[in-house]
């Protein structure tokens, strides 16, 4: 089967890591990202892929690639959802109206588009493999992260919705939930909050986006016919459930 991949936040991070190991196995890689820099840097490196920008937070956005996607390659069989932003650090009541707008247009609406936009063509051709990007955060809450952490708990929970409502067809949607990565999000914490989630993870380091993007390629694959509507840890031990 010849394997087509969206990677959402593609061109950095996670994302890139991502992208690099599923060129590695053959599939025909479209990046999906806002930074139209750092794309450019992302298909200069990895030459052969499709380097679209777009903004998942948009319908009209995440259409356009959807389309411009399947052009380029055919219908889409991968999607990898790694886009997302941290926003600010700080208590509930003093958190601004603005970045929780950002945070959930982001994190948990711009999800929701990726999968409302390329489902369809899955369920018609019954085959697809979708990994969304969430955090262990999603599952334990982090202090003086009230938006990420409840977008990406939205992020989990909308993995179970599409897992059960796919699970008759050869789709499989599961989650990976990883503590932290270091990667241009860390940019938008402060240290206080960056030694906080260093401090809650038993092996004493922070996740390599190497190591993130291997569980999430063997979740890509065919060879997971069976797991949907999971969340995978990837959190250092740190996870309790």
């Amino acid at each position: 089967m010849n394997q087509v991949a969206v990677i959402t936040g593609g061109a950095q991070g996670i994302g890139l890591a991502c992208a690099k190991a599923l060129l590695a196995t053959g599939s025909r890689v479209a990046l999906w990202d806002m930074d139209p820099d750092a794309l450019a840097a992302a298909k200069s490196e990895l030459g052969a892929v499709e380097a679209i920008q777009t903004d998942i937070t948009d319908w009209v956005s995440v259409e356009n690639a959807t389309a411009k996607t399947e052009a380029a390659f055919g219908g889409i069989t991968q999607v990898i959802n790694s886009a997302g932003i941290a926003g600010p650090n700080t208590v509930i009541e003093d958190y601004p109206l603005a970045d929780w707008n950002q945070i959930m247009a982001v994190n948990l609406t711009g999800t929701f588009h990726v999968l409302r936009a390329i489902l369809p063509g899955m369920k018609e051709r019954g085959y697809g493999r979708i990994v969304l990007v969430a955090s262990v955060a999603g599952k334990e809450g982090n202090p003086n992260a009230s938006a990420y952490s409840a977008s990406k708990a939205g992020v989990i929970g909308l993995t179970k919705s599409a897992g059960k409502e796919c699970a008759h067809l050869d789709i499989a949607v599961n989650c990976v939930t990883p503590a932290a990565a270091r990667t241009r999000i860390f940019d938008q914490m402060s240290q206080e909050h960056i030694d906080f989630m260093l401090s809650k993870i038993p092996r004493g380091r922070f996740v390599e986006v190497e190591e993130v993007a291997a569980m999430i390629t063997w979740l890509c694959s065919k060879s997971n016919s069976f797991t949907t509507g999971a969340a995978f840890d990837l959190s250092g031990g740190r996870a309790t459930y």
